[in-house]
């Protein structure tokens, strides 16, 4: 890993039961770490697939009053128009792009690596999947943003994901990130690359978090697009 990576402990992982031969990579959201979501996915987990749950570098982070936390870039506002670490965002996906990397050397091509993530890790998973030249088998992206949206080009992008499946999650009740932030993303979205493979769920009173039946969701678009080949 390079960058800001080097003293980041290994990713928590949940190998698979048997020869892996696809891979799901989810980041977690700010001041978390990859343990609580390796759990969660262990619960909802595929025998020939391989979870990766990478813990962010520690940061000072703008937003918290510059307390240090785990962060992929550093969020300096929560409403559309607040300021946003572009160099930070770049570098974290290079670092996301170097862990797909490491995968494909290990035997799983990037075209069975779902890539994933909550809230600010959903926010990078979209933008990596949507800059990277790896081909990828889908997204979920979970009570985030897409960020530097600016920054595409309006109408579809080229490139190898531009027919990839995303899954989109929010609560309707989302203090943080508010559901308004999805359904904005997912429009956008639907613009860049095929609308038909955009899928967008809402759950009723969820807040800034999971629940079982959006877990049920995962492992239901999971399965869908890393079936298993042997």
């Amino acid at each position: 890993m390079c960058g800001n990576n080097m003293s980041a402990p290994l990713p928590a992982i949940v190998p698979a039961a048997r020869k892996a031969t696809a891979a799901v990579i989810f980041l977690h959201g700010l001041g978390d770490t990859g343990h609580g979501w390796s759990e969660a996915l262990a619960g909802i987990k595929s025998p020939h697939v391989k979870y990766i749950c990478p813990h962010a570098p520690v940061m000072p982070v703008s937003l918290n009053m510059n307390m240090s936390m785990p962060s992929w870039f550093d969020i300096i506002g929560l409403s559309p128009d607040s300021q946003e670490d572009e160099a930070g965002i770049k570098q974290a996906a290079e670092n996301v792009k170097a862990l797909i990397d490491q995968e494909v050397k290990n035997g799983i091509p990037s075209n069975r690596i779902i890539l994933g993530g909550f809230s600010q890790g959903g926010a990078l998973s979209l933008y990596t999947a949507l800059t990277t030249h790896q081909k990828l088998a889908g997204v979920i992206a979970l009570s985030c943003w897409l960020p530097l949206r600016a920054s595409f080009p309006q109408g579809p992008i080229s490139g190898v994901n531009k027919d990839i499946a995303v899954l989109q999650c929010h609560g309707d009740c989302d203090p943080l990130v508010p559901v308004m932030f999805g359904s904005l993303t997912v429009e956008k979205l639907k613009t860049m690359i095929n609308p038909a493979n955009v899928t967008f769920k809402t759950y009723s009173g969820m807040m800034h978090s999971s629940s079982l039946e959006e877990m049920m969701d995962v492992k239901q678009f999971i399965d869908k697009h890393l079936p298993p080949i042997d």
